[in-house]
């Protein structure tokens, strides 16, 4: 596939180690292929491992937050935009609220959001260490690693993680896609490659996360490597998300999970949970989630002043007005519709009123039961400003750092990219029990969660509710604790709770695939294999 690998293979390592993975494609079609000299040299430095795997980071990053031609924060966008429940939008010079009525035909996000090299530039760089790596003598490592072969394993369970990742996003957002494990020398006679079906992409997965498993422990050696280097416990995160995905996605005509993948998800759980190490953050100390390496954060990418890797195109940013960054407008770009407030955030409330009964022909004096807002609730008042208006403010990720504090300017956002943490984990073994046909457990997950975050009591669900409404009620705390992480658009899929919440998804559409992407046409032009995703083909 010719369009993944003609970017010459040691221009990859050597823009990754250095740190330039946000170089335009453009400028490096127009560079001249370079001989092998620079591969003998490069992996004979006893750093190579590190620079390599670093650089395979910042191009996952990228891929997530960056994005094609400078296209921003495509993980919020597939994950929490798509239901046009979460974001409303107030400018947009692109757009974007076409994505939330399910109308993705434009050139402008097939371009962007419908291109998926960014992922493939990751995978390329996890391939080309897992190539590599296995051949750097310990000779060499011993110069900068007490333990070569430790450290060779390390390397390379980090970058079969990233490929999983990687592949794992691919699959959830275009379904069927090109299969590429292996690091072509000259990738200008690299093979064309069509696209494999979804369920061998997810076998692939599996796999690279067993070898991460294999590779890499638990914990981490220093404070500085915490949720932001793959470990033990990343993998198992990964693979708890892919069993649950898979035993949903597999058969579209069906609303019945595989389960034997419920099963071992269930398992993988078990055991994330019993040797990760990993804490729920005190609900004190909330906010710190978000600012990164907390004690529940499994893993996460780096978005950090400390390190001068904040993001001044962060999405968070978005959400942000002029009491926060006083160069701003006084309306923020974006904005949490107030729907969702009232739906998830919710308390029951009761007073005596008259009722008219049809049925008798009279009024009766009664209690009446009524909805109000759960303001107790510390997601929501951590995470929510200016509920009471029309445009509601999230300040979720509002650590700002001002690199010209004098005058306040200059701001990046400090807030790390979030990726899998333990609530996330926790509240999957409620979405586990409801497929295990087991209500009542899904109902004490819930309840405790909405116990530790101090929620009305009246949110609390009561025995004996049908598997259906229990459902419902775990994708709204879902909804509470995920808010703006990614996940929720494919928690909708996997539970098939989309009905509640996206109007342009009909049981038609989903069965054919119709929440997956189309891929930007302009990939077909050099791979001749290449077909447009089904639902979209004749559509765009």
């Amino acid at each position: 596939m010719k369009t993944l690998f003609i970017i010459n293979y040691w221009k990859w390592v050597l823009l990754a180690a250095i740190g330039l993975s946000t170089i335009s494609c453009n400028k490096f079609l127009e560079e001249e292929p370079r001989n092998s000299t620079y591969k003998e040299v490069y992996w004979k430095d006893p750093k190579a491992g590190e620079t390599a795997i670093a650089g395979n980071y910042a191009l996952l990053r990228n891929a997530l937050m960056d994005g094609f031609y400078g296209v921003g924060n495509r993980y919020y966008i597939y994950g929490d935009m798509t239901p046009d429940i979460y974001i409303g939008i107030n400018r947009d010079s692109y757009s974007h609220p076409e994505i939330g009525k399910g109308n993705w035909t434009s050139n402008y996000f097939a371009q962007s959001y419908g291109n998926w090299t960014v992922f493939y530039k990751t995978i390329a760089m996890s391939n080309i260490i897992l190539k590599e790596m296995p051949l750097v003598s310990n000779d060499i490592l011993i110069l900068e690693q007490a333990d070569p072969e430790a450290f060779r394993k390390k390397i390379m369970g980090q970058a079969y993680f990233i490929r999983a990742f990687s592949y794992f996003m691919l699959t959830k957002i275009w379904g069927d896609v090109p299969l590429v494990t292996e690091a072509y020398d000259d990738p200008i006679s690299a093979p064309h490659l069509g696209r494999t079906a979804r369920i061998d992409v997810m076998k692939q997965i599996e796999e690279d996360c067993r070898h991460a498993i294999n590779f890499l422990s638990w914990g981490y050696k220093t404070a500085a490597e915490r949720a932001v280097t793959a470990n033990r416990g990343s993998a198992y995160a990964l693979m708890a998300h892919l069993y649950l995905w898979r035993a949903t996605t597999t058969d579209l005509t069906s609303n019945n999970p595989i389960l034997s993948d419920v099963h071992s998800a269930d398992t993988t759980i078990n055991t994330l949970l019993a040797q990760g190490g990993y804490a729920l953050t005190d609900t004190a100390k909330y906010g710190d989630i978000f600012k990164g390496r907390s004690s529940e954060g499994i893993f996460e990418l780096n978005v950090s002043e400390n390190t001068l890797e904040g993001s001044s195109a962060h999405i968070g940013m978005k959400f942000l007005n002029n009491s926060f960054i006083p160069t701003y407008a006084s309306v923020a770009d974006f904005f949490t519709k107030p729907a969702y407030l009232s739906s998830h955030f919710y308390k029951i409330e009761e007073k005596e009123d008259w009722v008219w009964h049809q049925d008798i022909g009279q009024w009766v004096w009664e209690t009446v039961q009524s909805r109000g807002l759960d303001t107790l609730d510390v997601r929501f008042k951590n995470n929510f400003v200016n509920y009471t208006t029309d445009v509601p403010v999230c300040i979720k990720y509002s650590n700002i750092v001002f690199r010209n504090p004098g005058q306040q300017l200059e701001p990046y956002n400090s807030n790390n990219l979030i990726l899998f943490r333990l609530s996330d984990i926790k509240l999957l073994q409620a979405e586990i029990a409801l497929y295990q046909n087991n209500p009542s457990r899904a109902i004490t997950i819930i309840n405790a969660s909405r116990t530790r975050f101090g929620g009305d009591p009246s949110s609390l669900l009561k025995p004996g509710l049908a598997t259906t409404e229990v459902m419902k009620e775990y994708m709204i705390e879902r909804g509470k604790e995920l808010y703006l992480e990614g996940h929720l658009f494919f928690d909708m899929i996997r539970t098939r709770t989309y009905s509640d919440h996206i109007t342009w998804l009909t049981e038609a559409r989903f069965k054919q695939g119709g929440f997956f992407w189309p891929v930007d046409p302009r990939l077909f032009s050099e791979n001749r294999l290449l077909v447009q995703t089904e639902y979209w083909r004749g559509k765009i």
